[in-house]
């Protein structure tokens, strides 16, 4: 009869069906692991994109509102919280005359009803076509013809059935474009020009909607919105504005831009700590783990030993049991992460409160599989001790301390 000898592979795959209990503790961990480092690259990439997307989309230098609603304005492109707030339209005027403006356009904003009139409860934004430079660069990427009176740009959270009319105060809008996604809070704006906006107002004042007392888009403004000319200090622009003007607030971009910068830095730091520290505890968990297993196992390998089991054979079991548990943990890991992560995004990014933008499909595979190679590293890693000890021990003192 042909002898027929089975590798550490085969022997490792039949030591993981026999003791199902242990390898499903083991896999538990794994999976733990592979889900913590994925789910928290992925958050930490997201929020990435988002910080671009809103270097990119805002277009403007300087924004000026009234003096108390700058938190409504934060609240507007971080988060998509409709509100609406004016002051004088001759402020504009004044603004654009000022040395270092290079360019100076105005939005008007009302907000839709969360009623049978509208279609949902949104921020509507009315731009200047004549004067605008930071909505109109962005539709463009998307839509490339001037939008017209009575059509509005969507933001991507809006959706409508294909071919739908936007419904707002009774009255039924076009729907030019929806526009890519940028994480922030803009996402969840409709876009339209100032004569379009008027239309807007007049029918939400049919509705019975005042907005506020100082609201009539022909006299008033929400903000205006400023691009410095190139090498003017800034913060000089700041001053003549303020000195200028009185009663508004004055809002840097970058400013505005750094400071979400830092709060996701210090989410971020966070994920990394958390990821580094669980992946540590891991690393340590498994190795005892195996440790242990291994001293359980003593006379088993013992036996194998005396059958004729090398020990760099013996070494090899542990350590493919310990790839093939990082293995399937891992995969597991990923895909729980991932079920989470993806399908709820939009939630995660509005609890967060900053932008936040899925990365692309080459990012998440490419970060799903470095998560794969740590996790498979990690299982034999953490098993070499056990290999070694388990490899060194002398078969007949073993097999007399089981007698």
């Amino acid at each position: 009869m042909k002898e027929h000898r089975l590798s550490p592979f085969q022997l490792a795959i039949r030591n993981l069906r026999r003791g199902i209990t242990r390898t499903t503790g083991l896999v538990i961990l794994a999976t733990l692991l592979s889900a913590v480092v994925f789910g928290g690259s992925i958050l930490t990439f997201c929020l990435q994109n988002g910080l671009k997307n809103m270097k990119e989309r805002l277009g403007a230098d300087i924004m000026v509102v009234p003096v108390e609603n700058q938190s409504e304005l934060e609240a507007i492109l971080l988060k998509g919280e409709p509100s609406c707030f004016y002051f004088k339209k001759s402020l504009e005027e004044k603004v654009k005359n000022l040395k270092g403006v290079e360019k100076c356009t105005s939005q008007f904003f009302l907000t839709s009803l969360d009623a049978e009139c509208c279609d949902a409860r949104v921020q509507l934004i009315g731009f200047d076509p004549d004067t605008d430079f930071s909505v109109q660069p962005w539709i463009q990427k998307t839509y490339k013809e001037r939008l017209s009176d009575g059509a509005v740009i969507i933001g991507s959270d809006i959706h409508l059935e294909q071919g739908k009319k936007l419904k707002l105060f009774d009255m039924e809008y076009d729907v030019a474009a929806k526009l890519d996604k940028t994480g922030t809070g803009l996402d969840q704006a409709v876009y339209a020009t100032t004569d379009t906006i008027k239309k807007m107002y007049e029918a939400a004042y049919a509705k019975g909607q005042r907005f506020l007392e100082e609201a009539d888009p022909d006299f008033y403004v929400s903000s205006i919105l400023i691009r410095v000319e190139e090498g003017f200090d800034v913060k000089e622009l700041v001053k003549s504005i303020r000195k200028e003007l009185g009663g508004v607030q004055v809002v840097e971009s970058q400013s505005m831009i750094t400071g979400t910068a830092e709060n996701m830095k210090q989410v971020a730091l966070f994920l990394y700590l958390f990821s580094g520290l669980f992946l540590m505890t891991a690393i340590i968990a498994l190795g005892l783990a195996f440790v242990l297993s291994a001293n359980e196992r003593k006379r088993e390998f013992a036996i194998l030993r005396t059958l004729g089991a090398t020990r760099k054979k013996l070494a090899g079991i542990i350590l493919w049991e310990a790839g093939l548990i990082s293995l399937i943990g891992g995969i597991i890991g990923i895909v729980i992460a991932a079920m989470i992560v993806f399908p709820f995004h939009v939630y995660l990014g509005d609890k967060l409160g900053m932008p936040y933008v899925l990365p692309p499909l080459a990012q998440i595979l490419g970060t799903g599989v470095v998560t794969l190679l740590v996790a498979v590293m990690i299982g034999p890693l953490a098993a070499v001790t056990a290999a070694i000890k388990i490899s060194h021990a002398e078969t007949y003192l073993i097999m007399r301390e089981g007698n």
